[in-house]
């Protein structure tokens, strides 16, 4: 889940990181969410990635989701450039072999 103010501007983000997923034969679900939206939407997340803007949100995304979900921020960079394939790596780290395929 990636986490953003209005949830709109991850959505391109979103979509890279799906092609991504789909290149690599990952099956993944992966949503953008607002901030206010987010509380409601975290108990299913294997991950929680906030985009750079949120990131004084850290410690409170981290109380909210249940133990054992990562929550990191989006490397500036990498949001910046809408790199899919980098965002998709960075969740993949957090979960390790967590992940679901």
């Amino acid at each position: 889940m990636l986490v953003c103010f209005a949830g709109m501007s991850t959505s391109l983000l979103v979509s890279k990181m799906k092609k991504a997923a789909e290149r690599r034969g990952i099956k993944a679900d992966i949503e953008a969410v607002s901030t206010a939206d987010m509380r409601d939407l975290t108990e299913d997340a294997q991950v929680v990635l906030l985009g750079p803007q949120a990131r004084y949100m850290l410690d409170e995304v981290r109380r909210s989701v249940r133990d054992g979900v990562p929550v990191e921020v989006i490397d500036t960079k990498l949001y910046g450039a809408m790199d899919g394939e980098g965002v998709l790596d960075l969740a993949l780290s957090l979960v390790g072999d967590g992940i679901s395929e």
